[in-house]
């Protein structure tokens, strides 16, 4: 446990990605099976526990300390973990901390009555960085600035450029805490583990943003244009071991989509967007956000907001592997599958016609339904090749729209930003003088620019709540973003999609910032013009 304590300590204060990814594999490399296979699931989120809970924390805090000393510290803190590895008063004993081996085991099998004061135990016999460690295990939110794919670069990188990381990603939802067969593999004393039949995740391929100045080398002849729709980007996993349907950062969504599951009664890995579709009609992003981040879904919801895939790409059509084809022979493949096993719930994603790209620039323009972001272009000759390969996709969102908003509250980052106040809720003016949450940005400024913001933030501060500063009313920031769309669950009324700081508008007073009407009116003019909508 100390080494995974000091570990975690070390990934918050390491901003670099390289510098991360080195502390990762120095850790994977010296650390014996199989704390170190425990240490990968708990940084990559594959640790639940279902008897240890945060409320257990702060029962045992709650015992051990004064109550109104413990909201107070809490409440400035803002990290329960934290809080109570700094106050917690440890007793006198013998015992030494315990293996992340033995915690996860002892969180598993030992039963619930005994977990309070079992944890009290460990949490006497730690030092506070070992108790913080512990803790943050136990709630599961280790906010230190990993992802997933950056732990699958550094198992990679301990074979010194043998094994790839889409390699690792390849196997790696075939694999089980503590992966020792994955750490044979990558230290070559075994085979590479086999999923067989299972349904594992494969990396996707990613598009490029088309700049001004990529357009201008562009030949028309080379590329295949289609709709860039505003859903989330899914990959649909049907084999003989079983169904799975991923995001493209390789979660396992399914359940949260049962429909779509349920009606992937064929063999084959296939490409494409997720999407609520009613009749035909593509809804607006805002309704597919009411599944999204759910274990499980209601009878009502999947009747309120039936979910529909748009398809565009074939990875696997029964157990052989097409991602080396072309794209235009995997789009043939793909349309020739669709109409000989004709899926519910799945329709094509069009292709377009075009003969310049001048033409696609005016179709993109005239494109104003909410459900589409813009185009995405992609080579005929390309094959299906993880990563963002430059030159072979394109995407071509439509330009941002923009409005002046005045800084509410700030709150610290997460990762690299973790000392800094980076995340921003910013408002607009409502008729009657009321300032009013419109949305919530965390990146589009340079570091110069993050360094001012949250110079100012403390600088301005006129209440703390927890982790969140209220500021004065007099920042205002010019915030761009994709769509605006209605929404009863916002004070406000309206969501925005993708927003982001553009600019910092120290030149301006916060009392000309915009009005919520107009963004009311922005909204209301968008949902006109998807009178157009592409189905």
């Amino acid at each position: 446990m100390i080494a995974f304590a000091d570990l975690l300590e070390r990934l918050v204060f390491t901003p670099g990605r390289n510098a991360k990814i080195a502390l990762l594999r120095r850790y994977f490399a010296s650390e014996p099976d199989p704390d170190r296979g425990i240490g990968l699931a708990a940084v990559t989120g594959e640790l639940a526990f279902t008897a240890a809970k945060p409320g257990l924390i702060r029962e045992l805090a709650a015992a051990r300390t004064d109550p109104e000393l413990f909201a107070w510290s809490y409440d400035y803190v803002g990290d329960l973990a934290e809080t109570v590895a700094l106050m917690w008063p440890g007793k006198p004993t013998n015992a030494a901390p315990p293996s992340l081996t033995e915690v996860v085991e002892t969180l598993e099998t030992a039963p619930k009555s005994e977990l309070p004061g079992i944890v009290a135990g460990w949490l006497d016999a730690s030092e506070p960085s070992v108790r913080l460690a512990l803790l943050k295990l136990i709630t599961g939110a280790l906010r230190v600035g990993v992802s997933a794919r950056l732990a699958k670069v550094a198992l990679a990188e301990m074979t010194d450029g043998r094994v790839a990381p889409d390699d690792v990603e390849e196997v790696w939802h075939g694999l089980a805490p503590p992966y020792a067969a994955l750490f044979a593999w990558l230290e070559g004393r075994g085979v590479r583990p086999d999923p067989a039949d299972a349904p594992v995740f494969r990396p996707p391929m990613l598009a490029h943003p088309l700049e001004p100045q990529d357009r201008v080398s562009l030949d028309a002849r080379d590329y295949r244009a289609e709709w860039k729709w505003d859903g989330i980007r899914v990959q649909l996993v049907a084999t003989p071991g079983g169904k799975r349907l991923y995001s493209r950062s390789g979660d396992d969504i399914s359940g949260a989509f049962p429909e779509i599951v349920d009606a992937m009664n064929f063999e084959a890995v296939l490409d494409g967007e997720l999407l609520v579709i009613r009749e035909g009609e593509v809804a607006p992003f805002a309704d597919l956000q009411q599944r999204l981040n759910r274990k499980g879904v209601t009878a009502k919801m999947l009747r309120d907001f039936p979910a529909g895939i748009r398809l565009y790409d074939m990875l696997f059509e029964g157990s052989e592997d097409i991602r080396p084809l072309p794209f235009d022979a995997r789009r043939a493949r793909l349309e020739a599958w669709h109409a000989r096993v004709r899926p519910r719930l799945m329709a094509l994603s069009p292709l377009i016609a075009f003969d310049s790209i001048e033409d696609l620039s005016a179709i993109r323009d005239d494109a104003r339904a909410a459900s589409i972001e813009g185009l995405m272009l992609k080579r005929g000759d390309s094959a299906y090749v993880p990563g963002r390969p430059k030159g072979q996709w394109w995407k071509w969102k439509r330009d941002p729209l923009t409005i002046d908003a005045v800084l509410m509250y700030a709150q610290r980052g997460h990762g690299k930003r973790s000392s800094f106040y980076s995340d921003y809720t910013f408002g607009l003016w409502r008729e009657d003088g009321e300032l009013v949450p419109v949305g919530k940005a965390y990146f589009g400024f340079t570091d110069a620019e993050l360094a001012m913001l949250d110079r100012w933030v403390r600088n301005h501060t006129t209440a703390r709540f927890g982790p969140v500063r209220e500021v004065e009313r007099a920042m205002v920031l010019e915030v761009a973003f994709d769509a605006a769309q209605l929404s009863t669950r916002h004070k406000s009324g309206v969501a925005l999609r993708f927003p982001r700081i553009a600019r910092i508008r120290t030149d301006k007073p916060a009392a000309e910032a915009d009005r919520l009407e107009t963004l009311m009116r922005l909204v209301e003019n968008r949902a006109a013009e998807a009178g157009a909508a592409v189905a």
